[in-house]
């Protein structure tokens, strides 16, 4: 596939022609604090000149001192917030002349352009995918919105402090699912990015941009940019036998353990980019005229998630946090043929105390040696 260079003060260009047939563009910008995907129109709303700081419990944003544009890592939101999103309206019916109408709403919101997708999230979709999609028992609406997505993907430059894709052979390098791929080159004064396409409506941007053939050291930069993310990631969770060091552990005590800290808030889930746990809420008016039916984003965290006929299923901290951590690393094996976990390190930065799922399964391990 070929590689074109294209000069820091065209990318407002590339968006332009990302915009051309009536494309909503997404992309990352500063917000509240974070870096987020949200609605873009110009260069001048993404986050130039900032980076990310990630720790246990902690996210904050500083000045990267060098003018690019991609140096963050990953922010709280992520590709499930267009594909799934946290309320759809499902139907709605209304009372006319004494009878009730029904009403479907759109399935999607047309077409949309997001920028700046990372590996990790890449590789969620692809989770997502096969969940809503890749079955007899298909989320048309996922479906429909997942057609008329055109990803610009970016390779990571460095590595967040909680990122341990490495791990998890989802990174940081972008391999697939994507229509066009960046890789930001700040070498001394010489700022560009490489573009490449991986689908033929990429290539018509590329054509459309008119970027020369990126030379042969230009690609080398490129690859060493790669490197020198997949150097820079610290955490690291072992995989190997991890399934069955879950289920040995299924009645440890550690859960509790872990439970003393957890606050089952469900920042986790939320902000996980592979959680498809959700519920229905009906709302009507108080005339009975109208009635909506929404799904809305839950999470195995919450005691009414599992609560049935004779009370709640997993009715502690230590109980949910089990559930949701089993099911990530070794029931999604046996559900969906992968894991459940991309290695984005979310989980760990927007965890109000801080609960880190790496160090977690080194505790678990430590429990199942002292076992055999």
């Amino acid at each position: 596939m070929s590689i074109y260079r294209l000069e820091h003060e065209d990318l407002s260009h590339l968006l332009e022609l990302l915009a051309q047939g009536g494309r909503r563009l997404v992309g990352p910008t500063a917000r509240d604090g974070t870096i987020v995907l949200d609605d873009v129109q110009s260069v001048n709303e993404l986050p130039v000149g900032l980076r990310d700081q990630h720790s246990q419990g902690g996210y904050r944003l500083e000045a990267s001192e060098d003018g690019s544009v991609f140096a963050f890592n990953v922010g709280p939101v992520s590709l499930k917030r267009f594909l799934f999103p946290p309320e759809r309206v499902l139907f709605r019916t209304r009372r006319v002349q004494g009878h009730l109408e029904a009403e479907a709403p759109e399935r999607n919101d047309g077409p949309i352009a997001v920028i700046g997708v990372r590996a990790c999230d890449l590789a969620a979709m692809a989770i997502q995918d096969r969940v809503f999609i890749g079955d007899a028992y298909r989320d048309e609406g996922y479906a429909a919105r997942r057609e008329q997505l055109f990803i610009v993907a970016v390779n990571c430059a460095s590595a967040g402090h909680n990122c341990f894709c490495t791990s998890m052979g989802t990174g940081p390098e972008v391999t697939e699912n994507y229509d066009l791929l960046l890789t930001e080159v700040m070498e001394k004064a010489d700022h560009y990015f490489l573009v490449q396409a991986g689908t033929t409506e990429g290539a018509a941007i590329t054509t459309s941009l008119g970027a020369p053939a990126a030379t042969t050291e230009e690609m080398a930069s490129g690859r060493a940019v790669v490197e020198g993310a997949r150097a820079s990631v610290e955490k690291k969770l072992d995989t190997k036998g991890i399934k069955s060091v879950l289920y040995q552990c299924a009645e440890s005590n550690h859960w509790e353990e872990v439970a003393k800290r957890c606050l089952s808030c469900g920042n986790c889930t939320m902000v996980c980019p592979t959680c498809f746990c959700s519920t229905v809420v009906d709302t009507t008016d108080l005339a009975g005229e109208f009635a909506e039916r929404s799904q809305v984003w839950d999470s195995c965290f919450t005691a009414e998630y599992s609560q049935m006929h004779g009370g709640a299923v997993r009715e502690t901290t230590g109980a949910r946090y089990r559930q949701w951590m089993t099911h990530k690393l070794a029931g999604w094996h046996d559900q969906f043929g992968s894991s459940g976990c991309v290695g984005c390190g979310r989980c760990i930065t927007w965890c109000p105390t801080g609960i880190d799922i790496t160090e977690e399964v080194k505790g678990l391990r430590v429990l199942t040696e002292t076992t055999v």
